[in-house]
């Protein structure tokens, strides 16, 4: 019984948490899309500029490793 009692309590008292928990949710997901959008535009600049930093380092690699390719 006493177990009983504790679960209706905490019903009483989390209810309206989950309601908030519900309606807030998509405002939340609506605000911090535009900072997801921005992430990963800055991710696809850092690799761009990884991938530009890395250019000769992978042609190096290229020329020396295995034999030259037919032409």
């Amino acid at each position: 019984m006493l177990t009983f009692l504790l679960w209706l309590i905490l019903l009483l008292l989390c209810w309206p948490l989950a309601l908030l928990a519900l309606l807030l949710y998509p405002l939340l997901w609506l605000v911090l899309l535009p900072f997801r959008l921005v992430g990963i535009a800055v991710g696809g600049v850092l690799a761009l500029l990884w991938a530009v930093v890395m250019l000769p380092a992978n042609i190096l690699r290229r020329r020396t490793s295995g034999p030259a390719p037919a032409r």
